[in-house]
């Protein structure tokens, strides 16, 4: 979920009929403070809840206020919960390129010297056999996704995987930057949600003395 993803209908912006007061109307704009490099939204922190409710027309109520900023609250969780993912999906993919890249490394050294290679590889769930690769050829063949297995020389085969490997170590840095980003906003979604009801009782507090 991006920026464009999040839709602006975080509350209600006008009354069901004449007889009601007017609502104030709050949008997405209203209460994220930019994004960052990968278009996530930030937060805006509330510091003056007196300043940002009467900021609007009419003044936000606290009930339209706590209910925008735990909508924004269910949209961050649904992000961290993707960002997850994919940093898992990340931390798998690596070590499995690695170890191709490593294994292309061997054959590239088999062929310099001229000599074959000696695997195993599997027959079924547990048999394997034992054969012996011809590396003079120089040949290898990379699993693509999506049942697709194509041809590459060692030198093609060792360049697409560091470069599949260097995007996906940038990758991992960006995401797990990005889960770290989105908590935070949560944490201060959940502050200000806190600190609106607190206002909103201290108002009602103070009105209740008032009238005694």
């Amino acid at each position: 979920l991006k920026m464009a993803e999040i839709t602006t209908s975080i509350a209600a912006a006008e009354a069901s009929n004449d007889n009601e007061a007017p609502v104030a109307n709050i949008s997405l704009q209203n209460i994220i403070d930019g994004t960052n490099e990968r278009s996530i939204p930030k937060t805006k922190f509330i510091d003056d809840i007196d300043m940002f409710s009467g900021s609007f027309d009419p003044p936000a109520s606290p009930e339209l206020l706590i209910g925008a900023y735990s909508d924004l609250h269910s949209k961050f969780k649904q992000i961290e919960q993707q960002l997850t993912e994919k940093k898992a999906h990340r931390e798998k993919s690596i070590p499995e390129i690695e170890k191709s890249i490593k294994l292309v490394r061997h054959l590239m050294q088999k062929k310099e010297e001229g000599d074959s290679a000696i695997t195993r590889y599997n027959l079924a769930d547990i048999v394997y056999a034992k054969a012996e690769v011809d590396c003079s050829q120089g040949i290898v063949n990379l699993w693509l996704g999506a049942d697709v297995m194509l041809e590459y020389t060692y030198e093609e085969a060792l360049e697409l995987l560091t470069t599949k490997e260097s995007k996906a170590k940038q990758d991992l840095e960006d995401v797990t930057e990005d889960l770290s980003f989105t908590r935070n906003q949560i944490i201060t979604c959940e502050v200000n949600i806190s600190r609106v009801y607190n206002w909103d009782v201290r108002r009602k507090r103070a009105s209740a003395s008032g009238s005694n």
